[in-house]
């Protein structure tokens, strides 16, 4: 077997070689990801100059659940005749039952007496999912809420829905 041995002044040329193709396929490499992350930082930007969440965007927003928008997307045929926004039909909501809109869920514990109440849960925010048995049940942690006066019957909720005035103004349940 032969051994081979490399004279200094050809090791060092390379060496440099190998120093000149790395550093510089380094640089290339960290250049690239310097652009990448510039430009990552610069979407996630703010400018002062326009507001990107539209014209309504405030500060100081509302808690979630704590209002609903008048008008809003659970209105099924605008205003009532008596200046309310109809939130559902009568006929759509069964006694002993509901039904649960965008903002709202409506019930109609005992023939012709409806109720409303926000459907965002007093326990933890999630929005209740279903009535049954004459409860509005919120599946996220269990808690049931009475169809009568939004009043907690069971589960981890401490306090009530909170109640909307209703009434009926024709064959429609709107906001009083």
């Amino acid at each position: 077997m032969t051994d081979v041995q490399i004279r200094p002044e050809v090791e060092a040329k390379q060496e440099n070689a190998a120093g000149t193709c790395c550093s510089s396929r380094r640089a290339v490499l960290l250049g690239a990801g310097a652009a990448g992350a510039t430009a990552v930082l610069a979407a996630c930007g703010t400018s002062t100059d326009s507001n990107p969440n539209g014209t309504d965007f405030a500060n100081d927003p509302a808690p979630a659940g704590s209002a609903a928008a008048p008008g809003g997307a659970d209105s099924t045929s605008g205003t009532g005749s008596s200046g309310g926004t109809a939130l559902v039909a009568a006929a759509d909501v069964s006694v002993g039952s509901g039904v649960i809109l965008d903002n709202y869920v409506v019930t109609q514990p005992t023939k012709g007496t409806f109720k409303a109440f926000s459907k965002v849960c007093t326990h933890q925010g999630c929005d209740v999912t279903e009535i049954e048995d004459g409860e509005i049940i919120c599946k996220c942690h269990n808690a049931h809420y009475s169809i009568k006066d939004g009043s907690p019957t069971s589960g981890p909720a401490k306090s009530p829905l909170e109640a909307t005035k209703v009434k009926l103004d024709g064959d429609q349940v709107v906001t009083a």
